[in-house]
């Protein structure tokens, strides 16, 4: 189940987090359509989160903060049927290592905890790669709390968030 706090500008709502506080403003600055739904029973899958959200596993992009050197990060945007393929990653950003950040570093670098990052209201606003596969559909993320998501098109997140387009992703192993 979920509740639809919809897209209006205003002041902090009841119970709205910090980070869902600073991911929603980051939201309404940029200008793009958006609907915030707030979960109103944990997930514990991504199938249950697609599944309170009406729409399909691979609708749901996953915000990944991926460590590329001491102190730079970039955030890969991959949707929910998908996983990092990291020599493609590599191989598009020129390095040789590449890594995730232990959960405290993750938080440093984007002002979230894990499981609630996304670019939108980030403390530092690190490149964003979205793989290819993201753009030309309406897609839900997660908007910086546990619990919360943000429904808007993928082109218009791309295109506010200046994300470059690319293949980094491949599809993600089916459970038995």
């Amino acid at each position: 189940m979920t509740g639809d706090v919809g897209s209006a500008a205003g002041a902090q709502r009841a119970g709205e987090s910090e980070g869902a506080r600073r991911a929603r403003e980051a939201l309404e600055s940029s200008g793009i359509e958006h609907r915030i739904l707030v979960a109103t029973e944990r997930a514990n899958s991504l199938a249950e989160a697609a599944r309170q959200r009406g729409i399909e596993p691979r609708d749901i992009v996953k915000s990944l903060v991926v460590r590329r050197g001491s102190g730079d990060y970039v955030f890969v945007l991959v949707p929910g049927d998908r996983e990092i393929s990291w020599p493609k990653l590599r191989g598009h950003l020129g390095v040789s290592r590449l890594s995730m950040p232990p959960a405290d570093k993750a938080k440093e670098a984007t002002g979230y905890e894990r499981g609630t990052i996304t670019p939108f209201g980030s403390t530092t606003a690190w490149p964003v790669i979205a793989d290819a596969t993201v753009p030309g559909r309406t897609i839900s993320m997660g908007a910086g709390a546990h619990g919360t998501s943000v429904t808007l098109a993928a082109d218009d997140l791309v295109q506010a968030l200046g994300a470059e387009v690319v293949d980094v992703t491949d599809p993600a192993p089916t459970p038995d």
